[in-house]
C-alpha cells in the first residue's frame, strides 16, 4: 500500500470531487483515479461511489479515510522528528488561533518570534476553537492558541497569560460615567454577543450569569469588529478582551471602555498541542517566547 495513494484518497474524501482533489495534489485526474482504483483493488473493496454529479464514500471508505488520516499524520511526525533533529526551529510550524485573539495578539509577538527563530516559518490558521481542536486531532495543525478550559486528554497545555475583559459602551451611556464597572452595575442589562461557536460568547455568557445580565437575542455578531461598530452605533454594550482595545488597534468613535472592579472576569490563553507530538520540546520553548508580552499590555 503506497502513501501517495492514501494521500490522494484522503484528499478526495475531503473535497468529494475528483478534479479538485487532483488539482490539490498537483496531479492529473486520471493519475489520481488510477491510484485510488489500485488502492481499491489491493484492499478488495469499493471505497468510492462514483456518479457524474456526486462523489460519495462507501461506509467502509469513510472508516478507511479516517484511519488513513492518522497514518499520514504519523508519517508527518516521522518527518518532523527528522527535520527537527538538527535544529528544532527550522522549517514550518502550523499554528491555529481563534478569531477574537489572532489580530490583537499577533502584532505583539510575531516580531519577537521572528527574532528568536529567524528560520521558522509560521503558517497561521484563524479558525473557531472547535475547528482548531479537530485540525489538531487530525494532524493538520502542529499547535493552537486557545482559551481554556479545553476538554481533551490528548493535548498538552502551556498557559501563556490571563487576559481581562473590559466593558465597551457608547460614549453617552450612564455607565460611561463610572471609572470601573462592578458585576452589580450590569444587573438587568442586555449585552451584545457573538454568534454560536465563538469561545468569547461562552465567556460572556458566564459573566451574564454572574451579573444577572442577559444577552440581546435579536442580534448576534459574526466578529469582534461587528460588535465594536454596533456599540459605536449606540445599539448596546458588550464585553471585549483587553488586547482588542490596545494599540495598534485604533480607537473607535463613540466607543469607551471601562475596566471591571476586582475580581475582574478574564480568559486564560494557552498554547496547546498533541501529547504525542515530536515538537513538544520546541513548543514548550516557543510558549516561553509567546509569554513575553510588552509591560502593561494586559492592564485594563
Amino acid at each position: 500500500m503506497n502513501l501517495r495513494a492514501l494521500q490522494y484518497f484522503v484528499k478526495l474524501a475531503d473535497l468529494r470531487h475528483f478534479s479538485k482533489a487532483a488539482e490539490a495534489c498537483f496531479v492529473s485526474q486520471p493519475t489520481l483515479s488510477t491510484q485510488i482504483k489500485k488502492l481499491e483493488d489491493e484492499l478488495g473493496i469499493q471505497l468510492v461511489e462514483r456518479s457524474p454529479k456526486n462523489i460519495m464514500l462507501t461506509p467502509v471508505g469513510e472508516e478507511i479515510a479516517d484511519r488513513a488520516r492518522l497514518v499520514l499524520s504519523d508519517i508527518d511526525q516521522i518527518r518532523a522528528v527528522a527535520r527537527r533533529s538538527c535544529n528544532p526551529a527550522d522549517g514550518a510550524l502550523r499554528l491555529g488561533l481563534f478569531p477574537t485573539l489572532a489580530p490583537y495578539f499577533l502584532p505583539h509577538v510575531v516580531p519577537s518570534v521572528r527574532k528568536a527563530y529567524p528560520n521558522l516559518r509560521l503558517q497561521l490558521a484563524e479558525e473557531k476553537t472547535e475547528d482548531i481542536l479537530r485540525m489538531l486531532r487530525q494532524g493538520e495543525l502542529d499547535a493552537g492558541l486557545l482559551a481554556l478550559p479545553i476538554n481533551d486528554d490528548g493535548l498538552e497545555v502551556d498557559v501563556l497569560f490571563e487576559e481581562p475583559f473590559v466593558v465597551a459602551l457608547p460614549g453617552d451611556h450612564p455607565l460611561a460615567l463610572k471609572s470601573s464597572i462592578t458585576m452589580h452595575d450590569l444587573e438587568g442589562t442586555e449585552l451584545l454577543l457573538l454568534e454560536e461557536g465563538h469561545c468569547l460568547r461562552e465567556h460572556a455568557l458566564e459573566v451574564c450569569a454572574l451579573a444577572g445580565a442577559h444577552e440581546r437575542v435579536d442580534f448576534h455578531a459574526t466578529s469582534m469588529e461587528t460588535l465594536r461598530q454596533m456599540v459605536a452605533a449606540d445599539v448596546g454594550i458588550t464585553l471585549m478582551p483587553v488586547l482588542s482595545v490596545k494599540p495598534p488597534i485604533a480607537a473607535t468613535g463613540n466607543v469607551v471602555t471601562r475596566q471591571f472592579a476586582d475580581p475582574a472576569p478574564s480568559r486564560t490563553v494557552a498554547l496547546v498541542w498533541r501529547s504525542s507530538s515530536a515538537l513538544s520540546s520546541f513548543l514548550r520553548e516557543l510558549a516561553g517566547c509567546l509569554r513575553e508580552l510588552p509591560p502593561g499590555l494586559l492592564n485594563p
